[in-house]
């Protein structure tokens, strides 16, 4: 990852983690015993092509909600991401751009999600252009019951296909790309942070708003929308609660300024400050 020079951008090459499933369940399992007390949830973000590989990564995410006891708590300190947009992964398109296809994963969610209802399931989803990308996506997910086993949508990831030359971005970060011609050594990345704001706040807008039409109500009234996407100041924040954000959520403003970021949002001091 580096950071634009221009605004609080990033651009990103990465794709999926290096560490397995279980090593991050066991991290999970240390925080939450570390914090018996604490309600804060960790959202676990996942994702396969196959149905029974996603089950199986459900069912390990279950057995560690079962040794926490979180079945039993309310609210539920575990929940599940399916990741449908990392844009950075070679031949494979990001799945949530062909959502129909979708359908045979998502039938495992409804089948999990009917077999204990305290399990709380989100789909991560990545930058739409145009209705028909909105519509398909709750369409898909009004035919897989009522309730819905999706309670939140979290939109939007970065989006793919966008390029930075070194020139455009810190000096400090752009270091290991200095005898490269792009930014990245893929050329081409995940764009977040302010670039991609707008987008954002038009996915967070359109979603909330299709959310409440007769025809996805009483199915999908219960979903709720994590806003990200250029999260870097108090107002960003602002404008994402008023675009219909639940929840608001920031990764580019976090990567450059590590904990910090929350104390820029929640003061509404800038960086420099």
């Amino acid at each position: 990852m580096v950071f634009a020079e221009s605004s609080i951008s990033a651009i990103n090459s990465y794709g999926y983690s290096p560490y397995p499933l279980a090593q991050y369940l066991s991290w999970v399992r240390d925080i939450l015993n570390k914090n018996i007390d604490s309600d804060k949830p960790v959202i676990i973000s996942i994702t396969s092509s196959k149905p029974e590989e996603l089950a199986s990564m459900v069912a390990a995410i279950q057995t560690l909600r079962r040794e926490l006891n979180d079945l039993s708590r309310t609210p539920s300190r575990v929940a599940i991401e399916v990741n449908t947009s990392c844009p950075n992964i070679k031949h494979t398109s990001p799945s949530g751009y062909s959502f129909k296809l979708l359908t045979p994963l998502l039938k495992v969610l409804a089948t999990e999600y009917a077999a204990d209802k305290t399990l709380t399931i989100g789909l991560k989803l990545p930058p739409y252009v145009y209705r028909e990308q909105f519509t398909d996506v709750l369409e898909v997910l009004s035919s897989l019951g009522v309730p819905t086993p999706v309670a939140f949508l979290t939109c939007t990831n970065t989006l793919g296909s966008t390029l930075l030359f070194p020139d455009q971005t810190t000096t400090s970060l752009a270091s290991n790309a200095a005898n490269s011609e792009f930014a990245v050594p893929t050329a081409t990345g995940g764009l977040s942070g302010e670039s991609i704001h707008a987008l954002a706040l038009g996915n967070v807008y359109t979603f909330s708003t299709l959310l409440r039409e007769a025809r996805f109500v009483p199915a999908l009234s219960g979903i709720r929308i994590i806003g990200v996407g250029g999260v870097t100041s108090k107002p960003a924040f602002d404008r994402m609660r008023k675009a219909g954000a639940n929840a608001v959520a920031c990764a580019t403003l976090y990567g450059k300024e590590g904990v910090r970021a929350f104390e820029i949002i929640g003061s509404g001091k800038s960086e420099n400050e």
